[in-house]
């Protein structure tokens, strides 16, 4: 059993280049502690990065320091496999490499899980209106793996397209100007900075609170949808069997077809 102190969250952070290309970087943080483990991929395999993650933290937590350097000598020296390969770097540590054109499923998929779990299926609706339209969007949580979780698992809606605005699942205090910046963005936020992001002139800003669940717009995006493809994806994530699997996800997948295939 995990005491206290061993008990981590796992939540990401993205670094975008020049070329609009994304970085992930895959953390760590266990309870009280004031530094965390991170590795930085282009690879977007969270749940193995995740899995890592915590093997690594059971060696410190073990001492077993050498177990430790050969995880990582390996994995930084292991070319990238096929989806589908199994790869294993040490006695405990296995993973599948993940094939990411295939859509995400519920549990297999942390990102959308943790989402479809937080909010319901109405603010998923709003909030997925308020992505095709382009807005400003900033989603709280008092929870960072939650948080990133929500943004990853909400911009993995809009496939076969993508969020191609400013994207940071997790803002430093130090970068909340961002927050008042005047193009599209969608941006995650800790509870403990709302307060003074209220603070601040925000016009015209969507706002998910995934602690109450409640979503703040200006907008009437969703109504402004046809409507017959809303109740069509509505009345699919409502249905209990789309909640495993890809159901979601591909209930998603159809309304973007019905949108812009029309």
């Amino acid at each position: 059993s995990l005491t206290v102190s061993q008990v981590g969250q796992n939540f990401t952070f993205v670094l975008t280049d020049i070329d609009s290309k994304q970085r992930f970087g895959f953390c760590r943080l266990s309870s009280g502690a004031k530094s965390c483990f991170c590795i930085l991929s282009y690879l977007p395999w969270f749940e193995v990065f995740y899995k890592l993650l915590n093997i690594l933290a059971d060696y410190t937590t073990k001492g077993q320091e050498n177990q430790w350097n050969e995880l990582l000598e390996t994995l930084h020296k292991l070319p990238i496999p096929d989806p589908g390969v199994s790869v294993h770097l040490s006695v405990h540590s296995y993973f599948t490499v993940p094939d990411t054109r295939e859509l995400p499923s519920i549990p297999e998929n942390r990102n959308l899980t943790e989402y479809f779990v937080a909010v319901d299926v109405n603010n998923m609706l709003h909030l997925y209106a308020s992505m095709l339209y382009e807005r400003r969007i900033l989603i709280v949580c008092s929870k960072l793996s939650t948080l990133t979780a929500c943004i990853h698992g909400a911009a993995a809606m809009l496939y076969p397209m993508f969020w191609q605005h400013v994207y940071i699942p997790v803002l430093p205090p130090h970068l909340l100007d961002y927050c008042c910046a005047p193009m599209p963005y969608l941006i995650g936020i800790h509870l403990s900075l709302m307060e003074k992001v209220r603070n601040m002139a925000l016009d015209d800003v969507v706002i998910l609170n995934v602690d109450t669940n409640t979503l703040e717009t200006p907008f009437d995006d969703l109504q402004s949808l046809p409507n017959d493809v809303i109740s069509s994806l509505k009345n699919r994530l409502k249905k209990v069997s789309t909640t495993t699997g890809d159901g979601v996800a591909r209930a998603f997948l159809k309304a973007q077809a019905a949108f812009f295939g029309r």
